[in-house]
């Protein structure tokens, strides 16, 4: 029997290209799913430049995707032909991270191993996003939905989100839609050109501010009353940012410590405060109840803090419907659509180049048309 391939990129020693992977055949409780539209993430990001170890080859873990061949004993609810969203973290079992550990979505066949599929990590999708290309925002806005979920609870007066990438956009759009009526949003950002942009922005915060505007400038943006701070931020800057935020607003303060962090990373800021625990105390969407530590600072002030490592299903479908509803809020943060190819030729470049432009546009997220223009994978010459 002649062996099947398919298209993926792949990641080697410094190297992106496109190449061909052979397509496995799903065995008992598995499941072979075709991705339809991936996004690039800024953990991938992290990945190609060599500052992760994660050893998956293929990566990517945020989009939609096709149920094209099933093992046996899979829910009959996931047949071929479903339209699913694969949630990248296991509560469980840490050797599961979609992307990370296991080879992601960025090829025409992913397989999606019995243990992820058992703990139910495979979600169906009840429609296709119009534009399909807004499935790379689907997991990034379940993060935010996750958040969310936390401060919806709290007596919050004042957004204040670092970070000017994909989910420090979606934390500020979707505030409004997801926070108690009247909360005003603070949005800072790494450069010039990330306020630049939002400035243009239909959806954008009430202040826009950029981190060399310093603690006064924050300070007189925030203003009085509770304030939540959401540290949407890459793993060499939530340390820093924490600290701001805890510098400059000595009040009542609930932080949520959604960008990654260091296993080590410690603050004099929060003595005897394990900050990587904290984020990791809450880990898939499990405890049901998430994990708030109640901590104080160096100068005696109460401040809440919590984090989380993944989703739970319930927060990738919540994120489904807030696309499908308001489309247009979030549609300008796809700058960016390729193919695998062309694809491969933007991460290659943003391995390089620390500017986050392609072709003279500052990219927010890259969509990637991930699905072949064939219906079915190629069969090498026997």
């Amino acid at each position: 029997m002649s062996a099947v391939f398919h298209r993926a990129i792949v990641r080697e020693g410094g190297r992106v290209r496109v190449e061909p992977r052979p397509t496995p055949r799903p065995v008992s409780g598995e499941i072979l799913i075709a991705p339809q539209t991936a996004g690039l993430c800024g953990t991938d990001l992290q990945m190609l430049r060599g500052l992760r170890g994660d050893p998956a080859p293929v990566i990517g873990h945020e989009g939609s995707a096709l149920v094209a061949a099933v093992g046996p004993g899979v829910d009959p609810g996931l047949a071929p032909g479903t339209r699913v969203v694969v949630n990248p973290t296991h509560p469980g079992d840490p050797s599961f991270l979609l992307g990370h550990h296991v080879d992601g979505l960025l090829q025409e066949r992913t397989l999606i191993p019995a243990s992820a599929v058992a703990a139910g990590l495979v979600t169906p999708l009840p429609e296709p996003l119009a534009p399909d290309d807004l499935a790379a925002l689907l997991e990034p806005l379940a993060t935010v939905r996750y958040a969310y979920s936390v401060l919806e609870t709290e007596d919050v007066r004042t957004l204040l989100v670092f970070g000017d990438g994909t989910v420090g956009h979606l934390a500020v759009r979707a505030a409004g839609r997801m926070l108690p009526p009247g909360v005003r949003t603070v949005h800072v950002h790494h450069t010039d050109a990330g306020r630049a942009w939002s400035a243009e922005c239909a959806h954008r915060a009430d202040v826009l501010l950029t981190a060399a505007d310093g603690p006064k400038a924050l300070r007189a943006a925030v203003g009085d009353g509770p304030v939540a701070v959401v540290l949407a931020t890459p793993r060499d800057a939530t340390l820093r940012c924490l600290e701001t935020a805890l510098r400059a607003l000595p009040g009542d303060l609930v932080v949520d410590l959604l960008g990654g962090l260091p296993a080590d990373a410690a603050s004099p800021a929060l003595p005897g405060v394990r900050l990587a625990a904290v984020r990791a105390a809450n880990c898939g969407g499990l405890p049901a109840v998430p994990h708030v530590e109640r901590a104080v600072t160096d100068a005696g002030t109460p401040v809440r803090l919590f984090g989380h490592r993944g989703v739970a299903g319930r927060h990738l479908r919540e994120a489904a419907d807030e696309l499908t509803a308001a489309p247009e809020r979030y549609r300008d943060l796809v700058t960016h659509v390729a193919g695998l190819d062309e694809a491969a030729r933007i991460m290659r470049h943003l391995v390089i180049h620390r500017d986050r432009t392609w072709q003279g546009r500052r990219l927010i997220k890259l969509a990637v048309r991930v699905a072949a223009d064939r219906a079915a994978p190629t069969a090498a010459p026997a």
